[in-house]
């Protein structure tokens, strides 16, 4: 399937397995294949953990704003290979996170841009470099490493 942008949410859940109420990314605006991917989270008071967090201050959780990002790097790695023949039916699982930083809490109304570049792969690992901004201001940033696993 030739890649046109943005790229919407159903054609991410054709990407990520990821549903209701995990699915964290709303549309891909730019993408350069095996290098860098910027996407869009819509944030709204319809999200099922601010009912918990926090009841009257509602703030969306940091590790959920670290699963964004993760998930955007997904989707760098899959619409990098969606027309390779060597794709992979795998799943890439988020192994590890390093230099987390939270700058800004993130709460309902907003729109997280979040935007990962591809640092370098290892064998079956990716590791990402993810900055997620609201109104062009840093909320939070991270390093991930995601590891191929079997589906």
């Amino acid at each position: 399937m030739p890649l046109t942008l943005p790229v919407d949410v159903i054609r991410i859940q054709s990407l990520l397995p990821h549903r209701y109420p995990f699915l964290l990314v709303d549309r891909v605006i730019e993408l350069e294949p095996h290098k860098r991917i910027r996407a869009i989270k819509n944030v709204t008071i319809n999200e099922p953990f601010f009912q918990g967090h926090f009841p009257g201050h509602p703030v969306m959780p940091g590790v959920l704003v670290v699963e964004a990002m993760a998930q955007v790097g997904g989707l760098l790695t899959q619409l990098s290979l969606a027309n390779a023949p060597e794709k992979s039916e795998k799943l890439f699982y988020l192994v590890k996170v390093d230099k987390a930083r939270f700058s800004k809490m993130v709460v309902p109304g907003d729109q997280l841009d979040i935007e990962v570049f591809l640092k370098r792969t290892i064998r079956n690992m990716a590791m990402y470099e993810c900055v997620a901004r609201v109104d062009g201001k840093e909320a939070a940033s991270a390093e991930i490493l995601c590891a191929e696993g079997k589906a």
